[in-house]
């Protein structure tokens, strides 16, 4: 029988756990022979004396071993991208067909929003038809037939991960970087790709506030990529304002076909071409991340890329009228509210975070898991960081079914930016760890 306790005082005492050990501590666990209290005990040890590179291996094998894992046929090496998320980030939108277009095979498990703003699911949601929960073999035979799918996470996947985060959630032991690297590692290697490009996120609007956090968990992520066998690199991108042009779910989408046709936001079409690089380069499609980022670009001004997203809708039951006509299919919602600089100046900052609180507060996002999604309301942002404005000028539009909630989430937007003589732009992506 696994002595909990003893395992527990282990930790405690800082000293090292076997890989046996932890195989069978998350086995246990994940059957229900440890209690939540004994498992929360554990992670706060594990939180305050970290977990050296020979147990964060193990914990995340006996993770993504805990249930079903997607198997590709041999010779279809899957690329996924993961982002820590962010306000605006549409990403994986542009990002899978446009991948693909180059040839190589993108295989991404999304999950929901819970906080900001909808997950990639839910904006994939906002296109009529779209079925974003594909079985295992249906989700492995569209790879294989259209070079690419996106499908909502299986609860067969790794679902000891999700045992192990819900408690991470209500004890204080979030922000652990080892443990955040387990948890997003996991369900990498439960999704059968063979190489991960992840974008971490840094800024007012991102998980890790600083670039010191984000550099560390970048390299966390990275290092145990390579001791589990995958290759991997990860971009640090700024979140210091919202990407693009829209924050929404509807809206988003409606960015991405942008994007996708050749005419989307500078920056969004930026850092999906770098990211999209990378993914070419570690799935062995380039030579170095510069001629990958040739292809990435090849491909939006061809139409391969958009071409590959209506092959994806088609797959997947979307309407693919949204290519033709996306203000018709995918509607946003009618009340406008302006919210406009007090002074002349240039826009200096966001408080990102409360552009998506604001959205949040009219059904942008979720604060409970069971809350529905409006895929209509959404934030323009009319104005950037470095941008000249005068008393007056519209930064801000908030699109939304009127009412208290709108009145609420227009006064936060209202204090989500300051404006000074003088401004720095901030960049889109720091650094690259390899």
């Amino acid at each position: 029988m696994f002595d909990a306790v003893r395992f527990i005082e282990e930790k405690r005492d800082g000293r090292a756990h076997g890989p046996e050990e932890l195989q069978v501590f998350v086995e246990s666990f994940h059957k229900g022979d440890i209690p939540d209290y004994q498992a929360s005990s554990w992670l706060m040890a594990a939180f305050l004396r970290g977990l050296d590179k020979a147990e964060l291996v193990a914990f995340t094998l006996a993770l993504a071993k805990s249930g079903k894992v997607v198997e590709f046929p041999d010779g279809l090496d899957c690329v996924d991208k993961h982002s820590t998320g962010g306000v605006g980030d549409k990403t994986s939108l542009v990002l899978v067909p446009l991948v693909a277009a180059c040839g190589v095979p993108v295989a991404k498990l999304s999950g929901r929003g819970l906080g900001f703003t909808g997950g990639t699911v839910d904006k994939l949601e906002s296109i009529p038809g779209f079925n974003a929960h594909l079985s295992m073999e249906g989700f492995v035979d569209q790879v294989r037939r259209i070079g690419c799918a996106i499908s909502g996470h299986s609860g067969d996947l790794a679902p000891a991960e999700k045992r192990f985060y819900e408690l991470r959630d209500v004890t204080g032991t979030i922000p652990s970087i080892p443990l955040i690297a387990s948890s997003i590692l996991s369900k990498k290697l439960a999704g059968g790709s063979r190489s991960f490009v992840f974008d971490v996120k840094t800024g007012s609007g991102a998980f890790m506030k600083d670039l010191d956090g984000a550099r560390a968990l970048a390299r966390q992520l990275v290092d145990l990529s390579k001791a589990l066998g995958r290759k991997s690199l990860a971009v640090i991108s700024g979140m210091e304002q919202p990407l693009g042009r829209w924050v929404g779910n509807a809206a988003e989408v409606r960015e991405a076909i942008e994007v996708l046709r050749g005419s989307g936001p500078t920056d969004t079409t930026s850092l999906c071409v770098s990211l999209g690089g990378a993914m070419v380069f570690l799935a062995g499609r380039a030579a170095c991340r510069g001629e990958g980022e040739k292809a990435c670009r090849e491909a939006l001004v061809s139409g391969k890329a958009l071409e590959h997203f209506r092959l994806l809708l088609e797959a997947q039951g979307g309407s693919t009228a949204c290519l033709e006509s996306p203000e018709k299919e995918l509607p946003l919602s009618t009340e406008t509210t302006l919210v406009r600089s007090g002074m002349k100046g240039r826009l200096a900052s966001f408080g990102t975070d409360r552009i998506g609180t604001a959205l949040r507060y009219v059904g942008g996002g979720r604060q409970r898991k069971e809350d529905a999604i409006d895929p209509g309301v959404a934030v323009e942002i009319l104005a950037k960081i470095g941008d000249e404005v005068s008393p007056g000028s519209p930064v801000l539009a908030l699109y939304h079914r009127g009412g208290e909630a709108g009145e609420t989430a227009a006064r936060i937007l209202a204090e989500s930016f300051t404006v000074a003589q003088e401004a720095a732009v901030p960049p889109l992506i720091h650094e690259t760890v390899e």
